[in-house]
């Protein structure tokens, strides 16, 4: 019997270079959408802040997020070399200063 294969989170949070223009955050989530037609991402979600109770252990420095799941490690590096994602990074990376990622794999 083979070992089940342990599914990957990539989360990647984004800090806009202009964070009061609406428009830009707007423009930042039309592109990340564009990246839910990779066929390895099993499921994209989208987020800005929430507006939950500021303690010193979150960080709410950052505008926009995007959490996927893959299916594994393969399916990660898939989605890095597709051509969708890096017109996404080509198109969209105007409009950030900074970007941190987070990969985990399922225990």
């Amino acid at each position: 019997m083979s070992t089940p294969k342990k599914q990957l989170q990539h989360h990647v949070f984004f800090w806009l270079t202009n964070p009061d223009l609406e428009a830009d955050r707007q423009e930042l989530i039309k592109g990340l959408r564009t990246l839910a037609a990779i066929p390895s991402i099993r499921q994209l979600h989208i987020g800005v802040l929430a507006s939950t109770e500021k303690r010193d252990v979150v960080d709410t420095s950052w505008d926009v997020s995007e959490l996927m799941f893959f299916d594994d490690e393969a399916g990660q590096k898939i989605y890095q070399d597709h051509p969708i994602h890096q017109a996404f990074v080509k198109n969209y990376s105007h409009l950030w200063k900074k970007v941190i990622v987070y990969d985990s794999l399922d225990v």
